[in-house]
């Protein structure tokens, strides 16, 4: 399956971590994809719930351990916020409690840090695709159902 520039339109991303080293760094790195492309920056979950309304990023990346709270905690709240965006964990905590939150609340993929690059990157894709053919799918559907009415 080749994922990469799938429907030859760009990844909207947007980062949210609290290190500004990584922040740069995974900037820096996705800047070299050109099917990526970084729409927005958050350090903590409230100004990255903001800046999703605001952006409309197709991906999240989501620290778990962000300044001003957990962002697992957040995720239902950062969905709600931007309903067409999908969640990415991307995080050190790579245990079965910590996935298995993530998945309850809505994360639509969980990445370790300690997993490679492609592994990131595939993920990030994989969820984005995942993502858009949900919401053509829920288009479709929802003009059927008024067509029908």
């Amino acid at each position: 399956m080749n994922i990469r520039g799938a429907n030859n339109r760009s990844i909207r991303l947007m980062l949210v971590n609290d290190q500004p080293a990584v922040q740069r760094g995974l900037k820096m790195r996705f800047t070299l994809e050109p099917d990526l492309e970084v729409v927005g920056e958050a350090g903590g979950v409230a100004e990255a719930i903001s800046l999703a309304r605001a952006l409309r990023p197709d991906v999240v990346l989501l620290d778990v351990e962000v300044q001003d709270t957990d962002g697992i905690s957040n995720i239902a709240a950062l969905r709600q916020a931007a309903p067409h965006s999908v969640v990415v964990i991307f995080t050190l905590y790579d245990d079965a409690a910590t996935r298995a939150r993530a998945r309850e609340v809505g994360a639509a993929a969980f990445v370790a840090k300690h997993q490679t690059e492609e592994t990131l990157l595939a993920t990030i894709r994989r969820a984005a695709m995942t993502n858009r053919e949900q919401r053509r799918h829920d288009g479709t559907v929802e003009q059927h159902g008024r067509s029908g009415a």
